[in-house]
């Protein structure tokens, strides 16, 4: 346990005696794909951390449209925002595969910030992080036209999920299409458009449920 902790960046600048402590407050899950862990505005006592799958968080509106805000995988945090302010959850979250996922109660968690203040930055600086992302998703949504957006997204999930075998990065997809027109604020219909220009010019390629992305015919 104390080894995956160290991989997962609120901790990463723990040391042993601390990450001990973190350690001993976890509690390990194996979770079913499709399980909604939590919905938007239900209050929030648990603090999640992926230890193995995947997970969207992800908002919806009036008419019952979501939007995807992130997918987080091994490593990945998530689900702290309830416990740190007392309010409901923000968005909804939902395995999207078969997870592995690492448990910390509200009391224990914010009996160990209160005790560690280390882990107390950590905190604080992801969540700066998560909000400098949200910024720029309004950015995007507001400046960028549907092209843009859609190509941004597929780049976002090969630098943060992709494994790179040269000039090619690849992606286990674990998101459908509806769901990647989602995060990039599209329809699906133009989604599918600018998909196809991508693999006709060589760029992107999907197969056996991988994206493979050329990064070298992307740059030119």
């Amino acid at each position: 346990m104390i080894e995956f902790l160290t991989m997962v960046p609120l901790f990463k600048m723990l040391n042993n005696d601390h990450l001990k402590a973190v350690a001993n407050i976890c509690h390990m899950k194996t979770i079913a794909p499709g399980t909604v862990l939590f919905r938007e505005k239900e209050p929030g006592n648990t603090f999640y951390i992926v230890y193995s799958g995947a997970v969207k968080v992800y908002t919806t509106g009036a008419n019952g449209d979501e939007k995807i805000l992130s997918v987080f995988k091994e490593g990945d945090s998530f689900g702290e925002l309830s416990l740190l302010d007392g309010k409901p959850r923000s968005a909804s979250a939902q395995t999207l595969e078969t997870s592995v996922l690492i448990t910390l109660v509200g009391r224990d968690f914010l009996a160990l910030l209160k005790d560690q203040f280390d882990i107390t930055l950590g905190i604080m600086q992801e969540l700066c992080n998560r909000l400098r992302d949200t910024n720029q998703q309004v950015h995007d949504l507001t400046f960028l036209d549907a092209n843009s957006r859609v190509l941004k997204s597929l780049i976002k999930l090969a630098n943060k999920h992709g494994k790179r075998e040269g000039n090619v990065i690849i992606v286990k997809m674990v998101l459908n299409y509806d769901e990647i027109s989602q995060m990039a604020g599209v329809q699906k219909p133009v989604l599918m458009q600018v998909m196809r220009h991508l693999q006709e010019r060589g760029i992107l390629n999907m197969a056996f449920g991988d994206m493979r992305l050329d990064v070298s015919k992307l740059r030119s």
